[in-house]
């Protein structure tokens, strides 16, 4: 029987941060994964670039049952705390939008640095390796392909169900349920939603174009681009605003975001009424949209045939387009998944498990979800540090 302080269970982000932070204070530490190497959905953040963190963390960019239990972790390392690493690491990184932070170069040096961390503080990494049970609390005994393993304190990082692909798996979940500990349902977030055929079929043509626009979901309403694909509606804020969207909500896009159509289409008017009011529409909007829209408006003829009724009618359907999405394209393609461990189960200085001493949960795996833009990233390295700092 090999015997740890701790024992992590999974080599993402959250789970190297706490990995670190218990080695840094003497813990013997071990973590276990399945995949091949460590932090592989950190590898494919932000095109490669890895979107490390954001300037602007504020409770209401996370969405939980409980929205302020993020805070203590988030106030205790900050991303300012997490900057400076990266910065001590000789890191080059910029602001891209919206407070984002990208390395200039790539995930890799995000990942070096968090492996070389872990190195220097003496903890054991198993990769490759399946969890077969988990089992017992104080010491807690993990089986797994390798043999039987018990720690003192058990940190469970094994992510949310998002991304299959790479692994993911919901046995963060199993094993809080078999200590007893209560679930919110959990579902894709941060990801493409889709159309009904009889909807889709007259947006093929749009297929792979993109604005800056708005979308709301009844009082929730994200800025940034929207990208219409071959299956219904993507870019950022779609994913965005995916993770508010329900069942039976219709959505409702501005599709020219910054720009008053109603009275640019009438300064348009004075000076060129002869031109067809596609044209006049295309000097805005992306020519295939200009088509499709006006011929859903109903209206026909030269831009000058249009009085000013008609033209706020056309421009209340560019800024108020509403679609009703039917489904997301699941997990298969979230960046998160919203939901996880009842954050009422849980001590938020500590990610421990209220009824079960020495039990943590951290990460993608507890019902914190971010927004887009580095958020989940800072929650991951912050509960991380809290599980880290406790164990």
């Amino acid at each position: 029987m090999m015997r740890y302080d701790v024992v992590i269970l999974g080599a993402g982000a959250a789970g190297m941060m706490a990995a670190i932070e218990a080695g840094r204070r003497g813990r013997r530490v071990l973590v276990i994964d399945h995949a091949k190497a460590v932090g592989e959905k950190i590898r494919i953040s932000g095109g490669g670039r890895c979107n490390f963190t954001n300037l602007d963390i504020r409770p209401d960019c996370f969405l939980s049952q409980n929205p302020r239990f993020a805070l203590s972790a988030l106030k205790r390392f900050t991303q300012w705390d997490f900057i400076a690493r990266v910065d001590a690491a000789g890191i080059r990184w910029h602001e891209k939008t919206l407070g984002q932070l990208f390395c200039d170069g790539s995930a890799r040096e995000i990942l070096a640095m968090l492996q070389s961390q872990m190195k220097e503080c003496g903890v054991t990494i198993w990769l490759e390796t399946e969890i077969r049970h988990v089992g017992q609390a104080a010491p807690f005994r993990v089986e797994t392909s390798r043999g039987a393993v018990e720690a003192l304190a058990m940190i469970v990082a094994t992510g949310g169900k998002s991304i299959p692909k790479m692994g993911a798996t919901g046995l963060g979940y199993h094993i809080a349920e078999s200590y007893g500990l209560p679930l919110t349902e959990t579902r894709p977030a941060l990801v493409p939603l889709t159309l009904a055929a009889q909807v889709l079929e007259p947006l093929q043509a749009l297929s792979g174009t993109a604005v800056q626009g708005r979308a709301n979901c009844g009082r929730q309403g994200f800025e940034e681009a929207i990208l219409f694909t071959h299956r219904g509606l993507s870019g950022p804020a779609i994913l965005q605003i995916s993770s508010y969207w329900r069942e039976g909500d219709s959505l409702r896009l501005d599709l020219a975001r910054g720009e008053d159509l109603g009275e640019a289409l009438r300064r348009l008017r004075q000076s060129e009424g002869r031109i067809a009011l596609r044209t006049a529409l295309a000097r805005f909007l992306p020519e295939k949209l200009a088509r499709h829209l006006e011929e859903i408006s109903g209206l026909r003829g030269n831009l000058a045939d249009q009085n000013n009724a008609r033209i706020d009618q056309l421009a209340a359907l560019v800024h108020s387009f509403e679609i009703t999405p039917v489904g997301s394209e699941g997990y298969r393609t979230a960046e998160v998944t919203l939901g996880g461990v009842n954050t009422d189960a849980l001590d938020a200085r500590t990610m421990q498990a209220k009824s079960v001493p020495g039990l943590h949960f951290v990460g993608e795996v507890v019902d914190v979800t971010g927004w887009l833009g580095g958020y989940n990233l800072q929650w991951a390295w912050s509960s991380g540090w809290a599980a880290g700092q406790a164990v």
